[in-house]
């Protein structure tokens, strides 16, 4: 897909977050996307789905507590903070334009996982200005474009938005953000399992953030 067909998709993304988050009895609104059979996916292609529901999910339930910590402690978007920080060390930078930042942050558990991070603070896809849905769609469309180009092979992942609760309480805190999380390890046909001891203690990194952000960054 070209940039400005994916910029299409963005605006349909920002279309049903609107039209189901103003529904009083739904409080978050999921999207995200899937591709390949390795993620346990019917079709090949990539496909987007949208589970809107009345409680927050537990992973954004996370990230909500800990970004509103840092900002009643900071005056100041945690995502922001981080997003500096990475910045200068460029380390662990993928690819970036004038609007958003692809990352693998340093406590990726993938071996390719990716964070792509707004450069500006704002909490939702209505936020949004025009010139951001291009870039996040530029952005979308290279950083796919590589993980094809790793192994020479349409590249499976799941992937998806984690941004402001539309439960019409305030949340400054709040900084868009998406997670890429795509299981292949060493090849095509490698892939991650999450087994024993990465189950039942702790998961384990087979590669380093700094070591797949520098293999990305190079195709």
């Amino acid at each position: 897909m070209e940039t400005q067909a994916i910029a299409k998709v963005i605006k349909t993304w920002q279309e049903e977050y609107q039209n189901l988050g103003s529904q009083k009895f739904i409080n978050y609104v999921q999207i995200f996307e899937n591709k390949g059979s390795l993620m346990g996916a019917s079709n090949p292609h990539p496909h987007g789905q949208i589970w809107a529901e009345e409680s927050i999910p537990d992973e954004p339930a996370k990230e909500d507590l800990k970004q509103k910590q840092y900002y009643e402690k900071h005056d100041q978007s945690m995502l922001a903070d981080y997003l500096k920080i990475e910045m200068t060390k460029n380390e662990r930078i993928v690819l970036e334009n004038g609007d958003f930042v692809a990352l693998v942050p340093f406590w990726a558990v993938w071996p390719y996982e990716i964070m792509i991070i707004s450069k500006r603070h704002f909490g939702s896809l209505l936020e949004m200005k025009e010139e951001e849905i291009v870039s996040l769609a530029s952005v979308y469309r290279e950083l796919t474009a590589k993980y094809d180009r790793l192994f020479q092979v349409s590249f499976p992942y799941s992937a998806g938005i984690h941004q402001t609760p539309t439960d019409g309480k305030n949340y400054p805190w709040w900084h868009f953000h998406l997670h890429f999380y795509p299981p292949l390890l060493r090849s095509a046909s490698i892939k991650k399992f999450m087994v024993g001891y990465e189950m039942l203690a702790n998961p384990q990194r087979d590669i380093t953030p700094e070591t797949s952000a520098q293999i990305l960054k190079k195709i």
